[in-house]
C-alpha cells in the first residue's frame, strides 16, 4: 500500500481520502451532516392556532421543503406543557430542536430552557414571541441565556425554517467550509425583529439560487448534492462574534449585512458597524458590505469606505435588502455592465458567460474583474475550484485586457472539461467533452462494467493518476452509456421478449432483434448529437446487471462490435451503431448467455443490458486500426514461480486488439515487479512455440451493414508482416536469427519476427510494469479485493502529444479462500489417477461418479475442433442430468488457437466440477491467465489442475483411464461413469492437489 500512502499524503488530507472526498464537487455528499428533523414545539393552543393559520403550518413547511427541492421536511409534535416536553424528550430521545412560545401552561419560558439545559439533553431552545411588547418585557427582566436565539413571529411561516436553517448552518459551517470551502454570509443585528424579518428573506433566495443550479448539475447526483454546498448565514449580535467568524472564514465570506449601533467591548458602539467594514475593506476590498441604520448621517460615512447603505425606517427596507443580496452576491444571472453601469451582456450559466466573455467590451472585463465579481458569482453558484483559481489574478497580471479575456475563457472551458472527469454526466451536446467525456443516455442502471470503468475513472482523475507519468496520458476512453431501462422499452416494445427467452437459435434471436423497428426517439437523437461529436472508430460494448460482479462476472459471455463510424453519411452511421447495439442486446439471450447463468443462481429474465460506446484505442495505419498493444493484469498471480509471488500479480500482453489475450491465444506473460523474469522464454525453442503469429485489428474498410451474424466480422487477423510495414512492431519485435540460433532485440536485421516486449520490458522505452503496479495496487486498495483490469496502449500518435495507456475494464478477481489448513497425502499411490503442484482451488470434492477426459493417445492438434464439439455434446448430456464431472483434456483449454488446446467456449464444458490440463506429447502450454475462459474459471470456484510431464511437474494415470470401459466412447473423447466417486483434494495454500480413483 505504500504507492497509495504516498499519493494520499501527496495530494490529500488522508481523513478526507478515507471518506470520500475528492477534488472539485466530490466531498458534497459529506456536507450538511447536522441536520433537524424532529422539533419539538411548546405552546398554547392558541399560540398554535396563530401560527397554524387554520390548521395549515406543518402543510406550508412541508410544501415550501418540496418546492425548493430541500431534504424530508422537519417532523413537528406540539405539547403544551413544559414537564410534557421534558419527559417527551427524555423518553424519546429524537428531537434535534424545541421551540417555544411564551405561553406554556405550568413553568415559565426560560424555565423550559434552564431546565433542559440542565437536564443535559443537549437540545437548543429558541424562543418564538408573538407579540413584541411581550418581548420587550421579557428582555427586560428575564435572564434569557438559556437560550439558543429568541425570535419574533412576523406573521410569515418561512421564520420556521429560517430558524431552522440558521442553526444548521451555526452547527455545519466549521466541517462545511474545511471541506470544500462554503461561502457565508455574515448577518449582524441585534435587533430580535430586525433579523426575525431578514433571515426568512436571505434564506429564501439563497434557496432560489440553488434551486436554479439544479439545472446546471452534471448528473441527477450532483444537481441536488450541489444544494447543500449552498452558503451559510451566519447570525452575529456583537462586534466581536461577527469578527471571529470573519477571521476565521476570511477567505470564504460572500457577503455582509450589518447594523450601524450595536455591542463591542462590552458597550453599545453606535459606530461599530462602520468599524467593522472599515476592517474587512482593508483586508478584502472585493467583500459586497450592506450597511443598516436608523441615521441618515451614516448614509455618507458607509459612502466614504466604499460600501452600500440603507435606511432602516426605509418602507422598503426589506425589498431594497433581496435587492442588494442578489445584485451583490453573486444570485441570479451575471449582468455584464460597463463602467456607468449600463448592462452589456448577461450570462444565466458557465456555458452562456464563456460565450458572452468572448464579445463583451474589453471596458467591462476590466470593470468586473478589477471588483472580483466573476469569482463571487462563481462561488456563489458553488463552483469553489473555479473561483479560488480564478480570485487571486488580478488585471494587471496581464499584457492586455485580452489577454486576461483569453485568460477567462480557456479557464472556464477547462474548467467544464475537469469537472466532468471521473464523472459519468447526463449526455449533452453542448457539454460533452468528445476527448475525455463519459455520460450516460436514457435511465436505469449502468451495467456492471460501466461501473467498473466509472469507478477506475473517478480513482485515476481523484488521484491524479492520469498524468503521473511523463509523457503518458492515463485514461478511460471517452463515451455514453445506454442505461438498461432502454433496454427494457426496446423488448417491449416490439414484442421480443418471448422469443429471446424461449428460442435457441442464436442467428434468429439476432436477425429478429436487428430488424426490430421501434426504438425510442429521444435515444436515437441523443445517439445521433453523439456521433456528431465522434468520427472516430467506436466499440460498442455489453454492460449487463451481473456482468463483472464480484462472484460471476460473466466474462467474455455477451458480444461487443467495432465500428469504423467512417462514412460520410451520418444516417448510415446511426444505423450501424443502432445495429451494433440490437446485436449486443441480442446476445442477452444466446444459447451460452443460458447456459452460463443455469449454473449460476440467477434468471435470464432478471438480467437486463446496458452498453457502453467508447471511442476506440489506437490509431489509423491504411485501412486498419489498432492500438500497439492490449492485455489483462491481474493482481493476483495464480501460478507464481519464484521469485514471484500470488500477490505481485500477473500480466498477459500481446500485439494489436485484446482479442488475442481475452480469446486465450499466444502472450506474453510477466509480473510487473519482475517484468524480465518469463518462464515462458526459457529457451529459444520454447520462445519460438510460444510466439504470437498474427494479430487483431479492425478493418475500416469492410461493410457489414447486410450481415446477420453472432460475432463481429470487421475485427480480423492479420500476419506480423503487416504490423512491420505499419511500424508497430517496432515497440513489441524482436527478430530470430536461424543461422546464429540466436533472438536479438528490435526489428533491425533480417529473421523471422518476434512478439517479445522487449524493447518494453527490457529497454524501458515505455514504463509498463510501473503503470500496471501503480494500477493493479490503487484498483485493489479501491474496491478492496484483488482485481482484473484490461488495458491497451497506443505509442503510434502526433509528435508532441502524450502516448496513451487507456483502461477498458476493471472488475474484481475471484480467489477461493483457504480456510484451514488441507492435508493431501496419500498413502496408497496406486489409488492417485492425477497429482499436480500447480493446482487453483481448495477444498475436498466427493460426489463427482463422472469422468470425460481427452484420449492422450488419440489427441492431434489438428482435430481440436473436432474434439471441442464432442465435449460440448457430453457437456450438454450431463448438464441436463445434472450431473457434474472431472474433465481431463490435452493441451490448453478454452484457447483462441487451436494448435495450442482444445478451443472450447465456457458454455461447453459449464458443467465441469475440476478441470485437468496436461502437456502435449511434444511441448507443454502455459495456462493463460489473461482470458475470459480462465475468470470464469475463478469466478465459479472450479478446481484447476495444471500437469507438466516434461518438467516432472504432476502426472495423470492415462494407462489407467484408457483401461476403464466407457459409458460413451465417441472419436477423441470417452464418458466414464463409476458406482463409487471419484476424490478431488485441493489445497489452496501450497497449490497441491490430488484425484483419487473410486474405491473398489
Amino acid at each position: 500500500m505504500s504507492v497509495i500512502r504516498n499519493l494520499t499524503e501527496k495530494h490529500f488530507d488522508p481523513f478526507l481520502v478515507e471518506h470520500g472526498y475528492g477534488t472539485r464537487f466530490q466531498g458534497f455528499q459529506n456536507l450538511m451532516r447536522y441536520r433537524i428533523r424532529d422539533i419539538l414545539l411548546v405552546s398554547s393552543l392558541y399560540d398554535l392556532y396563530v401560527f397554524e393559520e387554520d390548521g395549515r403550518l406543518y402543510e406550508l413547511i412541508r410544501h415550501e421543503y418540496q418546492g425548493l427541492n430541500l431534504s424530508h421536511s422537519p417532523e413537528i409534535t406540539r405539547v403544551s406543557s413544559g414537564q410534557e416536553a421534558l419527559n417527551l424528550a427524555r423518553e424519546e430521545n429524537r428531537f434535534e430542536l424545541i421551540i417555544t412560545t411564551q405561553h406554556i401552561e405550568d413553568m415559565h419560558a426560560a424555565k423550559l430552557a434552564e431546565l433542559v439545559r440542565s437536564s443535559g439533553l443537549n437540545i437548543p431552545v429558541v424562543l418564538l414571541a408573538y407579540d413584541n411588547r411581550e418581548l420587550v418585557e421579557l428582555l427586560s427582566h428575564t435572564d434569557t441565556s438559556a437560550f439558543e436565539r429568541i425570535f419574533i413571529w412576523t406573521g410569515n411561516f418561512r421564520i420556521i425554517i429560517a430558524i431552522i436553517k440558521h442553526l444548521e448552518d451555526k452547527l455545519n459551517v466549521d466541517h462545511d467550509t474545511r471541506m470544500v470551502g462554503v461561502q457565508s454570509i455574515i448577518l449582524i443585528e441585534d435587533n430580535v425583529r430586525f433579523y426575525s424579518s431578514f433571515l426568512p428573506i436571505l434564506y429564501n433566495e439563497i434557496l432560489k439560487q440553488s434551486q436554479r443550479l439544479i439545472s446546471e448539475g452534471i448528473n441527477l447526483s450532483h444537481k441536488f448534492l450541489r444544494m447543500r454546498a449552498r452558503p451559510k448565514i451566519l447570525l452575529c449580535s456583537t462586534y466581536e462574534e461577527a469578527w471571529d467568524y470573519y477571521k476565521k472564514y476570511e477567505d470564504y465570506i460572500l457577503g455582509v449585512i450589518s447594523d450601524i449601533d450595536f455591542m463591542r467591548n462590552g458597550r453599545q458602539d453606535p459606530e461599530a458597524g462602520i468599524e467593522f467594514a472599515r476592517n474587512v475593506r482593508t483586508g478584502h476590498r472585493d467583500i459586497s458590505i450592506l450597511l443598516q441604520s436608523n441615521n441618515p448621517a451614516n448614509r455618507e460615512k458607509a459612502s466614504e469606505i466604499g460600501v452600500s447603505f440603507i435606511l432602516k425606517d426605509s418602507p422598503t427596507l426589506l425589498q431594497d435588502v433581496r435587492k442588494f443580496t442578489v445584485n451583490n452576491f453573486g444570485f441570479g444571472d451575471f449582468l455584464f455592465r460597463d463602467p456607468n453601469g449600463v448592462e452589456v451582456g448577461r450570462a444565466t450559466d458557465l456555458i452562456t458567460l464563456e460565450k458572452e466573455l468572448q464579445v463583451v467590451p474589453e471596458e467591462s472585463i476590466r470593470y468586473h474583474a478589477e471588483r472580483n465579481h466573476f469569482s463571487n458569482w462563481l462561488k456563489a453558484r458553488t463552483e469553489f475550484w473555479l473561483a479560488h483559481q480564478l480570485r487571486p489574478r488580478k488585471v494587471s497580471d496581464f499584457p492586455s485586457v485580452e489577454e486576461l479575456r483569453n485568460n477567462l475563457v480557456s479557464s472556464l472551458r477547462e474548467y467544464r472539461k475537469l469537472r466532468q472527469k471521473g464523472i459519468i454526466t447526463d449526455f449533452k451536446k453542448e457539454s460533452f467533452d468528445p476527448s475525455s467525456g463519459f455520460a450516460r443516455i436514457g435511465g436505469g442502471s449502468l451495467g456492471g462494467k460501466a461501473r467498473g470503468l466509472s469507478f477506475v475513472n473517478t480513482l485515476i482523475n481523484n488521484y491524479r493518476i492520469t498524468t503521473q507519468f511523463e509523457n503518458i496520458m492515463i485514461s478511460v476512453p471517452p463515451g455514453v452509456v445506454i442505461g438498461t431501462d432502454v433496454f427494457d422499452i426496446f423488448l417491449d416494445e416490439n414484442n421480443l421478449r418471448n422469443i429471446a427467452l424461449n428460442c435457441d437459435d442464436d442467428l434468429e434471436i439476432t436477425r429478429r432483434f436487428v430488424e426490430a423497428d421501434k426504438f425510442p426517439e429521444e435515444i436515437l437523437a441523443d445517439l445521433a448529437a453523439f456521433l456528431d461529436l465522434i468520427r472516430e472508430p467506436l466499440a460498442v460494448r455489453s454492460s449487463s446487471l451481473l456482468e463483472d460482479s464480484q462472484y460471476h462476472p460473466f466474462a467474455g459471455v455477451y458480444e461487443t462490435y467495432m465500428l469504423p463510424n467512417n462514412h460520410d453519411n451520418s444516417l448510415i452511421r446511426l444505423n450501424d451503431l443502432l445495429s451494433a447495439l440490437k446485436r449486443v442486446y441480442a446476445s442477452t439471450f444466446y444459447q451460452s448467455t443460458k447456459a452460463y447463468i443455469k449454473v449460476t443462481s440467477y434468471r435470464l429474465e432478471e438480467e437486463k443490458m446496458a452498453v457502453i460506446v467508447q471511442k476506440m484505442v489506437g490509431s489509423r495505419h491504411n485501412h486498419l486500426f489498432y492500438p500497439d498493444f492490449s492485455g489483462v493484469a491481474k493482481s493476483y498471480n495464480f501460478y507464481p514461480v519464484p521469485p514471484q509471488k500470488s500477490s505481485d500479480g500477473i500480466v498477459a500482453v500481446a500485439l494489436g486488439l485484446g482479442k488475442t489475450v481475452v480469446d486465450g491465444g499466444s502472450t506474453i506473460r510477466f509480473s510487473p515487479p519482475f517484468p524480465n523474469h518469463m518462464p515462458q522464454f526459457s529457451s529459444i525453442k520454447e520462445i519460438l512455440r510460444n510466439n504470437q503469429h498474427k494479430y487483431y485489428a479492425l478493418d475500416l474498410e469492410a461493410d457489414s451493414s447486410h450481415i446477420i451474424d453472432t460475432h463481429d466480422h470487421l475485427v480480423k487477423q492479420y500476419s506480423l508482416d503487416r504490423a512491420e510495414q505499419d511500424g508497430t512492431l517496432t515497440y513489441v519485435g524482436s527478430t530470430y536469427s536461424h543461422d546464429n540460433q540466436a533472438i536479438y532485440d528490435g526489428i533491425s536485421r533480417p529473421g523471422a519476427r518476434i512478439v517479445s516486449f522487449a524493447p518494453i520490458l527490457k529497454h524501458k522505452i515505455f514504463p509498463l510494469p510501473q503503470i500496471l503496479e501503480l494500477l493493479l495496487e490503487m484498483g485493489s486498495w479501491g474496491m478492496g479485493t484483488p482485481i482484473e483490469i484490461e488495458f491497451a496502449v497506443n505509442m503510434s500518435v502526433p509528435s508532441l502529444q502524450p502516448r496513451q495507456f487507456v483502461l477498458l475494464q476493471m472488475r474484481p478477481l475471484v480467489l477461493m479462500r483457504e480456510i484451514e489448513e488441507l492435508k493431501i497425502e496419500e498413502s496408497d499411490s496406486a489409488r492417485i489417477l492425477c497429482e499436480s503442484p500447480n493446482v487453483m482451488g481448495h477444498g475436498i470434492i466427493e460426489n463427482v461418479f463422472d469422468l470425460v477426459y481427452v484420449d492422450y493417445h488419440k489427441f492431434s492438434r489438428k482435430n481440436s475442433k473436432d474434439v471441442a464439439r464432442e465435449i460440448n455434446l457430453l457437456n450438454h448430456k450431463l448438464l441436463s442430468e445434472n450431473r457434474p464431472y472431472l474433465l481431463i483434456g490435452v493441451g490448453r483449454w478454452g484457447t483462441l488457437d487451436p494448435w495450442l488446446g482444445i478451443p472450447v467456449n465456457w458454455d461447453q464444458i459449464s458443467g465441469a466440477c475440476t478441470i485437468v490440463e496436461s502437456s502435449f506429447k511434444d511441448f507443454m502450454v502455459a495456462p493463460s491467465q489473461g482470458s475470459h475462459f480462465f475468470q470464469n474459471l475463478t469466478s465459479f470456484m472450479i478446481g484447476y489442475f495444471t500437469v507438466n510431464a516434461f518438467k516432472k511437474m504432476g502426472f495423470i494415470d492415462w494407462d489407467w483411464l484408457t483401461a476403464q470401459k466407457p459409458l460413451i466412447a465417441r472419436t477423441y473423447t470417452n464418458l466414464l461413469r463409476f458406482k463409487k466417486p471419484l476424490t478431488i483434494k485441493m489445497n489452496g495454500q501450497q497449490n497441491k492437489g490430488i484425484i483419487l480413483k473410486p474405491e473398489k
